[in-house]
């Protein structure tokens, strides 16, 4: 246990850098309050909707990528944090502006709001380097609002600063000579200026079926680019699938894997992002390679720097749960009560489970997906940070409605849950069946 309290900063007033907050605000024995660095105005992160799209009023990046109409592609039953349900009488699948709400409401009942210093831009976080023999590693944080510029020290840091603001365009053959409009899913809003248009959507996560479905009552031709398997789910009339995107010849058109050519009005990226740390200086020497981030320990711990955590990274995951279990165990960390390996140790486990990933068949720039591994992820920082782990209902419901949205992801969202206990789901208006793993 500290000796004595340490100060915590939390980059991001987003769903992860409140989880934090919230976390550290519990055990004021332990850390005085957070100081919460908000570069907006306001929180929730990406699940606040902003018309604009490019730079805001401030001339900064726009964060967000939320569309006017998206709903959840997870229910509220298995998204909510695990010690902060969502209202009952919302359904599983909520609009985007629910979600808002509920992280509105986390933040205020959590006393959060008066610790965030919003507006403001964090520069540069950099390690001042002790003794081992006293406090280890302080970190000076500088950030600049309006005009005035502040530096702090603090004993932690939570990056918390999300990865859905910086659009990944891949490298294409002959893009500049498309003619049409050339445009990325973080700047979709709306379909209605689209309407009567042709449209290629290349990418078909999750993102890119969703807006395909939101498009597809409004263009003229919709064609969706993958190089997956075929989607086997019904398409809306319209909705046309392709191999991915090979070149784009001397007269615009775009080719297809399979030699077809088509000249849309619009080409969108539904490609992802880029993973960011502007603000991390030289010293903390963290690197992104194809997405993938390193020297971190379990996508989360600094292996050089353990008091420096990196909150939400994973992709493929079931987020609030996620978020709060890596939270808990950072904070076990600190408080002594979870003693890493060594750095050596860290670093060699970590090679030698990336290097297992990769001859499976993973890609380097999908070593950030945990998908299927995400439970035993969590179980294990439960059992080293001595916490609970995620009730058994959340794995057996995300993956049901995981089967159910491949099956036809025009009507999952139809659906409605109830949690009846730790174990068990059920259908709403429908009798309760075991559903536990």
């Amino acid at each position: 246990m500290s000796a004595k309290k340490l100060r915590v900063a939390v980059i991001g007033a987003g769903a992860s850098g409140l989880c934090a907050a919230r976390h550290l605000l519990l055990h004021q024995d332990i850390f005085f309050p957070p100081v919460v660095y908000e570069r907006t105005n306001h929180v929730a992160g990406i699940w606040v909707y902003n018309e604009r799209f490019g730079q805001d009023e401030s001339g900064l990046p726009v964060h967000s990528c939320m569309y006017r109409d998206l709903r959840t592609n997870l229910p509220k039953e298995v998204m909510a944090f695990p010690d902060y349900p969502f209202d009952p009488s919302l359904p599983s699948f909520m609009h985007q502006t629910q979600v808002r709400q509920y992280l509105e409401e986390y933040c205020n009942s959590s006393g959060i709001t008066e610790h965030i210093r919003f507006s403001t831009l964090v520069e540069d976080v950099r390690p001042i380097i002790t003794e081992p023999s006293t406090s280890g590693t302080t970190w000076q944080v500088s950030s600049i609002k309006g005009k005035q510029t502040f530096t702090d020290c603090f004993e932690a840091v939570f990056v918390c600063n999300g990865h859905y603001s910086v659009p990944h365009i891949p490298e294409i053959p002959g893009l500049e000579n498309f003619t049409g409009r050339i445009m990325h899913s973080h700047d979709y809003r709306t379909p209605e200026p689209f309407t009567g248009q042709s449209v290629v959507l290349l990418g078909v996560g999750h993102s890119g079926l969703d807006i395909a479905l939101d498009l597809s009552s409004v263009t003229a031709h919709l064609t969706i680019s993958h190089n997956k398997s075929p989607l086997s789910c019904p398409l809306p009339k319209g909705v046309y699938q392709v191999p991915g995107v090979r070149s784009v010849n001397k007269q615009g058109e775009l080719v297809f894997e399979d030699g077809t050519r088509t000249k849309p009005d619009i080409f969108m990226f539904c490609t992802g992002y880029k993973y960011t740390f502007p603000f991390l200086s030289q010293e903390v020497a963290v690197h992104v390679h194809e997405n993938y981030i390193t020297p971190l320990y379990k996508h989360l711990v600094h292996t050089a720097f353990p008091s420096l955590f990196f909150i939400g990274l994973c992709q493929m995951i079931c987020p609030f749960p996620f978020f709060h279990c890596q939270v808990l165990f950072a904070l076990a960390v600190l408080n002594g009560s979870c003693k890493l390996p060594t750095r050596d140790q860290m670093d060699q486990e970590t090679a030698q489970e990336t290097f297992s990933r990769l001859q499976s068949g993973i890609l380097p720039r999908h070593l950030i997906r945990v998908g299927s591994e995400q439970w035993n992820y969590t179980d294990k920082l439960a059992q080293m940070g001595g916490f609970p782990p995620l009730p058994c209902f959340t794995r057996s419901l995300y993956e049901e409605v995981g089967r159910c949205r491949k099956a036809d992801p025009n009507i999952y969202k139809t659906q409605n849950y109830e949690i009846v206990n730790e174990h068990e789901w059920k259908h709403k208006q429908k009798s309760s069946v075991d559903k536990s793993n």
